[in-house]
């Protein structure tokens, strides 16, 4: 009997580290660094840089993702784990979407003080997509959204 209740808090820990690692989805650029991450625990789903500054959030739409700077500034998409500019080029991504190898992330920084978002301007249409990456980095790419 007490090793059913050993096995089952056991178990119950795992899933509940499992289940933590699944509320954050890490963003690599083109050279496999990891830049920022997604809070999706967060009812935003709030973009935060590795040194907890948080910059974008997400905003359902249809089928994919608009991304929003918290200055207002429609930043572009994420679909299918890829973030894409408002010119449909590649810009990061989620691991194992793009054919890039990806480095181990270091730790995180705490996060900061979620600011209050602006007035969003309306979302550009959806271009074509690319294959090829952006030459803007992810990190520049991401700051454009910092208040």
């Amino acid at each position: 009997m007490k090793t059913v209740k050993i096995g089952a808090t056991v178990l119950s820990v795992l899933l509940g580290v499992h289940s933590v690692a699944v509320q954050e989805i890490t963003l690599f650029d083109s050279g496999g660094e990891a830049i920022a991450y997604i809070d999706a625990a967060d009812a935003d789903w709030t973009i935060y840089l590795w040194d907890g500054t948080p910059v974008a959030y997400l905003d359902s739409e249809g089928d994919a993702f608009a991304m929003y700077g918290f200055n207002g500034n429609h930043l572009g998409w994420y679909e299918d784990g890829m973030v894409r500019d408002r010119d449909g080029y590649l810009v990061g991504f989620r691991e194992g979407r793009a054919q890039v190898y990806t480095r181990y992330p270091p730790y995180k920084s705490a996060k900061q003080y979620k600011p209050y978002p602006a007035y969003r301007e309306p979302a550009a249409y959806k271009p074509y997509y690319s294959n090829q990456f952006s030459s803007e980095p992810l990190l520049h790419f991401l700051r454009k959204g910092r208040r």
